[in-house]
């Protein structure tokens, strides 16, 4: 790298490399303000598109609530067409409402989109979880099975064990469900599923 000796050399030093750059500083400027702009454009468009899916999910799931006919349609479509975290609710709101309606078959349908709509380990657990219960309803133990393998979290583990427990016992095997349930007391359970754990144990017992 040159020394410059004098303020002359200095300026004009900077004046070749404008002279020689210029052209590329210019170009880099225009594309950096254009990245800035189309950055911020969008995150406006973003937060946009998110306070509609938001206002959006309220009425879909008020309209939800009455159970009419048109009503779930409704909120159908707005969870088929959100893949976001409202989509997710929305289908979560519906799985429900079919379970109530002793539809397991729609409940599960619901609870498998939301599956797709989002990569939050804590939304997924609570999907997993529903969706195991609901595949145990509809006699399809080892698809639960394998849904349970998708629950991960230290926090959701004894939540897990106490449905693995459920499922292997409905598939007749004690011996495994009684390990769930064991393991699921020693997962850190809160005091509440602890005492619902060692209750399905005694009932192995007797």
């Amino acid at each position: 790298m040159e020394v410059y000796t004098t303020e002359n050399e200095q300026v004009d030093a900077v004046r070749r490399f404008f002279a020689e750059n210029g052209k590329a500083l210019a170009v880099g400027v225009v594309l950096g303000i254009g990245a800035l702009v189309g950055w911020r454009y969008w995150q406006s468009h973003e937060n946009a598109n998110m306070m509609v899916a938001s206002q959006s999910y309220q009425e879909a799931s008020d309209r939800l609530a009455d159970g009419k006919p048109d009503d779930v349609a409704a909120a159908q479509k707005f969870a088929q067409a959100n893949s976001n975290s409202y989509g997710v609710l929305a289908s979560l709101e519906l799985a429900k409402h079919f379970v109530e309606q002793n539809d397991f078959a729609k409940a599960d349908q619901q609870l498998v989109l939301a599956q797709g709509q989002t990569k939050d380990e804590n939304l997924l657990a609570i999907i997993n979880l529903r969706l195991a219960r609901v595949q145990m309803q509809e006699k399809k133990l080892d698809d639960a099975l394998k849904t349970l393998d998708g629950v991960k979290g230290e926090g959701w583990a004894a939540m897990a064990q106490d449905t693995r427990g459920d499922v292997l016992l409905a598939k007749g095997d004690t011996k495994g469900a009684r390990e769930a349930y064991s393991k699921g007391i020693e997962s850190n359970a809160s005091q509440a599923l602890q005492v619902l754990l060692r209750m399905k144990l005694n009932n192995l017992s007797s």
